[in-house]
């Protein structure tokens, strides 16, 4: 299938509930909903491109921050307690309390010790983030074929050896599964942070929207929102088929054997 058929498939339907959505909402005198040929208006006269300097960037450099530090910590911890079962079995119920304990309730320890910046923003992100990453690096790493174990001892291969052409590897699949299940989860909790902490971003914005009775703004940031998710959703996707690229070959090949 080509790019341009796999695009058109995977964007008709929502193509179409916009049309549904422009046509029932043309004639609406409802101020909560407005017809959405003006919330494109204010989309476009907000968003394009102030808006983008003002508000955007601001979040998507909290983002990149905290998911960054997620992968870092999720990745680093995951592989040491993937490979050191018996640590895993003594910290499991910490980390499981903690993974069960949602990140708005830390939300006001968070503004006590970091205030209401952007190092408490970043730091709700990282939180949030590094759960899906950690479990799933441990079930990765756990998942690694024992012959590999057993042929790696064999010719006493170094740890380090180990984890970087081997266990590393293996887990990459289920490493970038977190990591997408992360990114999702990051976002949500960057919008959340936002709407809590200082100025700026394009949670703070809705927020501040919906608060003045600006519904079509408000709208509009909503609208910002859900592009800027699908866009940093393809951009993940992208750059886990081009890290992953040798496991779908792999993977082909094996179906094909079959």
């Amino acid at each position: 299938m080509t790019v341009v058929r796999r695009l058109a498939w995977e964007l008709w339907l929502p193509a179409l509930l916009i049309a549904l959505w422009a046509i029932f909402s043309a004639t609406s005198t409802d101020p909560y909903f407005p017809p959405l040929s003006e919330i494109l208006d204010k989309f476009a006269d907000v968003w394009f491109f102030e808006g983008i300097r003002t508000e955007i960037w601001p979040s998507l450099q909290r983002l990149f921050v905290g998911f960054g530090l997620a992968c870092v910590v999720g990745i680093g911890l995951g592989l040491a307690l993937g490979v050191m079962t018996r640590v895993d079995n003594a910290v499991r119920p910490i980390v499981e309390f903690l993974r069960a304990t949602p990140g708005v309730a830390i939300l006001p320890v968070m503004i006590l010790l970091l205030g209401l910046g952007d190092s408490m923003k970043i730091a709700i992100i990282a939180l949030v983030g590094t759960w899906p990453i950690l479990l799933n690096t441990i079930d990765g790493v756990r998942s690694v074929e024992p012959v590999l174990h057993q042929v790696t001892a064999s010719y006493r291969i170094t740890l380090a050896d180990r984890i970087r052409f081997v266990i590393l590897p293996s887990a990459s699949p289920q490493i970038f599964a977190g990591a997408r299940t992360a990114l999702a989860i990051s976002i949500v909790a960057m919008v959340v942070a936002e709407m809590v902490g200082t100025p700026g971003g394009i949670g703070y914005y809705i927020l501040d929207a919906q608060r003045g009775f600006k519904i079509t703004s408000m709208w509009a940031g909503i609208i910002v929102l859900g592009i800027l998710g699908y866009l940093l959703n393809k951009l993940f996707a992208l750059v886990e088929r081009r890290v992953l690229a040798w496991h779908a070959g792999m993977t082909a090949h094996n179906r094909g054997g079959k």
